[in-house]
């Protein structure tokens, strides 16, 4: 489906971002992968390795395809935009971005304004600034070389329905899912006429390390009647990441070639609570 493409995904280390770069190798897509790969912040989980992210890279290969590894905070953005020029003299452009990074925050105390200040920094600074980010640094060199292209953000249920608890960190998560939603449709506007498509997938709880850690499930137990009620239609509780992989697969795919602007959830029916 996707044979002589080259893809851009942020956070590809592991969870959603490894998944996707794996089946969009599997696809026919070279792909450019980039990670934070250390720990920053209060954060209750550990953060990606360099190891992590080259067992991605490995996996790619092994799909047969080529990987360009980097490491780079996406909120970091002259760092940001020499990796992509870098990986497109390698790579040979960028047709699909995934701007997929993400921290959440839950789990953990804030217990001063200097707590709460720094969680809601990293939350919008890594998830709505590093989507930001992101498109700024591909969208000319997409328009530049003329063969359209796809961008998919990784959003959330969170960006839909609004559910947090009014804590720094958790806050910021479910501001910056909800911020992204307007960069998209702004940006669809924009890249439209360039035959560059954007969106927005939502997922629910998708079972990555980000959401299995134990102080999480402590603190949903904790905070069950502070935290906005999900509710899901479907009988699933957790996704996988190759369920959101599904469905960013098909914005990018030919198949979506007239989808753009559109929130897609993958949520189990949560939004229509």
């Amino acid at each position: 489906m996707l044979e002589g493409k080259a893809a851009f995904i942020t956070g590809a280390a592991r969870g959603q971002g490894r998944s996707h770069a794996v089946r969009l190798a599997e696809q026919g897509a070279d792909i450019l992968a980039v990670d934070v790969c250390a720990q920053f912040g209060d954060l209750p989980y550990a953060l990606s390795s360099p190891e992590d992210l080259d067992e991605t890279r490995r996996l790619v290969e092994k799909a047969g395809r080529r990987c360009v590894t980097a490491v780079v905070d996406v909120r970091d953005l002259q760092a940001l935009d020499k990796v992509v020029q870098s990986g497109i003299g390698e790579l040979g452009g960028i047709d699909i971005v995934l701007a997929n990074a993400g921290v959440f925050h839950a789990g953990i105390g804030e217990h001063s304004l200097d707590d709460v200040a720094r969680n809601w920094a990293d939350a919008v600074g890594v998830m709505l600034t590093g989507v930001f980010n992101t498109i700024r640094v591909v969208q000319q060199p997409m328009i530049d070389q003329g063969r359209g292209g796809a961008i998919v953000i990784t959003s959330s249920m969170a960006g839909l329905v609004g559910a947090h608890d009014g804590s720094g960190g958790v806050a910021g998560y479910a501001a910056a899912k909800h911020g992204v939603v307007g960069l998209m449709r702004g940006y669809a506007k924009i890249l439209g006429p360039h035959n560059i498509r954007v969106n927005t997938v939502h997922p629910t709880a998708v079972n990555t390390p980000m959401v299995t850690h134990p102080a999480l499930a402590d603190y949903i137990e904790q905070n069950a009647t502070v935290l906005t009620p999900v509710t899901r239609a479907l009988p699933t509780q957790m996704i996988q990441p190759s369920d959101v992989t599904d469905a960013v697969l098909w914005l990018v795919s030919d198949a979506a070639k007239y989808v753009t602007g559109v929130t897609l959830p993958v949520d189990c029916g949560v939004a229509l609570a």
